[in-house]
């Protein structure tokens, strides 16, 4: 063999191992989880007649065929321009800044806000007139009159929305693109209800297009629904009693969650506008937008704990989780198997998905109680390791090493909850490690009252009386 014929053929014989390898990764990457037969069966169960039906709201003679909502491009830009220039953000209130530039910027910004909401509503009545659908009640949240018009953006804005600006992830300092020129802040839509009814006569209704305060942040999806579902707080004792004890919660640890009202939501809560992608459940576990997040975890803790109830509430249907809590979400009607962000778009754009999540959680007691040992898992700060760092050592130990009571933990969980973190924990250990000389952990035990005063955050659990104290 010539030099050229062994070059060819050494050539050949690399490119045959570069293709095996790139089909073992692509193996690797994605795993069906559902077999030829499994998909032909939620194919037929989706296709029987009356399973999905998509109708005008109920109420349009009273609200009219075409109204007014926020742009899911206005909300996704006022986010980026609010976390660009600094301004913290809550999805239960408007905020703006309070430098004397910001408030010129939000003068001009909600000047736009009402004025594209008027031109929405004009557009929303002019429709409603051609369909005759003459609404019978007034939106106070559109202006009825025209409001002046903004007029161009300050000048300093003008020169700050076209700049990229620089953010922290994990820690590391990341830019980010500009804001840009803000979209229309309003719309004219008709929000359609969907309708779904499974085998055993459960019925569901969906309204997308749902209604958002005019300056909401977050809204992410226009095809998105959302339902409320009924609080675990209004359930019987006795009834949640039982889950509590299935999900493996101790009443200590069920009395804290209580206290800190973790235990509020509805278990068959589902939400899919939002940031959160799939949210569902009594704290709204959320899929986030790789389409796992807490809420994969719950799926693969019901998964594990009770196969045959998850191949009920949700393979049947079409719905699987991957073994490292990635969602799955099958296209009935091809077969096609979506995993991560593809399953968050199909469980969005598709009713009858998110509808398999809120049944679950009207009837499930075992994807009940999986919510219930998620959050546990997740916010029940007893085994939360905590590193002081003193003098330059590192010093680990266990919160429940110091924290003995169920008002400390409360106290703690309270913060975790709300913030993400235990706010200045380690600095009140470090100042009495100083000042008391302590050489171990468990020693900060005997100062737990003095540590749960300092973190007291929003409610004051040492006066709980329902809840054990420090000593």
């Amino acid at each position: 063999m010539n030099i050229r014929a062994k070059d060819c053929a050494v050539r050949c014989m690399m490119l045959e191992s570069f293709l095996a390898l790139g089909a073992a990764v692509a193996s690797i990457q994605f795993q069906p989880m559902f077999t030829a037969t499994e998909r032909q069966a939620v194919h037929d169960y989706w296709a029987q007649p009356g399973r999905y039906e998509v109708v005008p709201p109920k109420d349009f003679a009273k609200v009219g065929l075409w109204q007014v909502r926020l742009t899911v491009a206005g909300s996704t830009w006022l986010w980026t321009f609010n976390r660009a220039r600094g301004v913290a953000m809550k999805p239960t209130s408007d905020i703006t800044g309070k430098e004397e530039r910001d408030k010129a910027w939000d003068t001009w910004i909600g000047s736009k806000f009402d004025h594209d909401r008027w031109q929405a509503g004009q557009v929303a009545t002019a429709a409603n007139a051609l369909v005759g659908s003459k609404p019978s009640t007034v939106d106070t949240s559109v202006p009825q009159s025209e409001p002046p018009m903004p007029g161009p953006m300050p000048e300093d804005m003008v020169t700050f929305v076209q700049q990229p600006y620089t953010s922290m992830v994990n820690g590391v300092p990341t830019q980010n693109p500009a804001p840009g020129n803000p979209p229309a802040f309003a719309e004219a839509v008709v929000p359609m209800e969907h309708l779904v009814t499974f085998d055993d006569g459960t019925e569901l209704v969906y309204q997308d297009n749902v209604k958002m305060r005019a300056r909401y942040p977050y809204y992410r999806f226009d095809q998105g629904v959302m339902a409320a579902g009924k609080r675990v707080s209004s359930l019987p004792a006795k009834e949640l009693d039982v889950l509590l004890k299935l999900a493996g919660v101790t009443q200590s640890e069920a009395r804290v969650m209580k206290a800190v009202s973790i235990l509020e939501g509805g278990f068959d809560s589902v939400n899919t506008y939002d940031t959160g992608y799939v949210s569902v459940g009594f704290i709204q576990f959320a899929s986030l937008k790789d389409g796992a997040g807490s809420l994969g975890k719950v799926l693969l803790d019901f998964k594990t704990q009770d196969p045959a109830g998850f191949q009920s509430y949700f393979r049947k249907f079409g719905l699987d989780v991957t073994p490292q809590g990635s969602l799955v979400a099958l296209d009935w009607q091809t077969g096609y198997e979506a995993q991560g962000p593809e399953a968050n778009r199909r469980i969005i754009e598709d009713k009858r998905l998110i509808a398999v999540f809120q049944r679950a959680g009207l009837k499930s007691s075992s994807f009940n109680a999986s919510q219930i040992r998620t959050a546990k898992s997740q916010y029940y700060p007893g085994e939360d390791v905590i590193d002081i760092g003193f003098l330059g050592v590192s010093q680990t130990g266990k919160v429940s090493q110091f924290i003995k009571s169920e008002a400390g933990m409360a106290t703690l969980m309270d913060r975790k909850v709300n913030t993400g973190s235990f706010g200045p924990l380690v600095t009140i250990l470090q100042k009495i490690a100083l000042e008391k000389n302590l050489r171990s952990f468990d020693d900060f035990a005997k100062y737990e009252r003095q540590i749960v005063t300092e973190l007291k955050y929003r409610k004051d659990y040492l006066a709980d009386k329902t809840l054990s104290q420090p000593k």
